[in-house]
């Protein structure tokens, strides 16, 4: 009979941990919500708005980099999808397209042309919007472990400082925008973002169950390397915003305007 009850507990324990739970709040970043055009919902608070954009945004991802080879060990696959869900719904640019679905947008044009699509379809040329700026994201840093305050707590309390250190570990990454003017190619702003989170790992369990600490426990210890990357791409999309808003364009330097000769004179 007692094994009986085990065995039923513990197909009741594995049944609950087998849960999907769709819009689990867990497995959220800090770009959360939709957007639809000009609308949004469940955006985050923290995130700055424009009342009306300031123009077309496309954005743009370095391949060759150095820093995107490691995404993927982060579970991060692209940083564009965070941009674009970032800048539409702040309202502050319109989205367009120009990147691997863009390939979409030419299939559907060379259809047209072999006499493939309806009459009607209306895919002729000229209705391509233009992307006044191009956004360009740069990871500078991102490292899980980054402050050493596991050994730290090891070292000062003991096997028991021990236990719990080995449990903390802090994940940090800090993040560059850089914004350029399509037509000119001149950079209009750029910013800077981070974001650190601590995981308390194995030491979830021990909290909650000997100091009744819950379910803020539990979320801040599965806060992996790739949420916090989004929250320095986030950080840095809003310093963007808040230097686009007090923008104010640099003087020309040369006698007919930029680009005809500046101030370094050389002999």
């Amino acid at each position: 009979m007692k094994n009986h009850l085990v065995i039923a507990i513990a197909i009741l324990v594995l049944s609950g941990c087998s849960q999907v739970h769709m819009g689990s709040e867990r497995s959220k970043t800090v770009a959360t919500g939709s957007a639809g055009g000009e609308y949004s919902e469940n955006v985050n608070s923290q995130l700055e708005r424009c009342a009306e954009p300031l123009g077309t945004l496309a954005v743009n991802e370095d391949h060759t980099a150095n820093w995107y080879s490691w995404l993927g060990r982060y579970g991060i696959q692209s940083t564009i999808p965070v941009l674009r869900l970032l800048s539409q719904q702040s309202n502050c640019f319109v989205v367009v397209e120009r990147g691997a679905g863009f390939n979409s947008l030419e299939r559907e044009r060379r259809l047209q042309r072999s006499g493939e699509l309806r009459k009607y379809s209306n895919f002729g040329k000229g209705q391509l919007v233009a992307a006044d700026y191009t956004v360009t994201p740069t990871l500078i840093f991102s490292s899980p472990d980054t402050s050493g305050i596991g050994g730290a707590i090891g070292g000062l309390f003991g096997s028991v400082g021990a236990m719990i250190g080995s449990s903390l570990k802090t994940s940090e990454a800090q993040s560059i925008l850089t914004l350029v003017d399509n037509r000119s190619g001149v950079q209009v702003a750029v910013a800077e973002g981070s974001a650190d989170a601590m995981d308390i790992g194995g030491l979830a369990g021990l909290f909650e169950s000997g100091l009744g600490v819950g379910t803020g426990v539990r979320a801040y210890s599965r806060t992996p390397e790739g949420k916090v990357i989004a929250a320095s791409l986030t950080d840095a999309f809003n310093n963007l915003v808040r230097a686009t808003k007090h923008y104010r364009p640099q003087k020309a330097t040369g006698p007919h305007g930029l680009g005809t000769g500046g101030k370094l004179k050389v002999n």
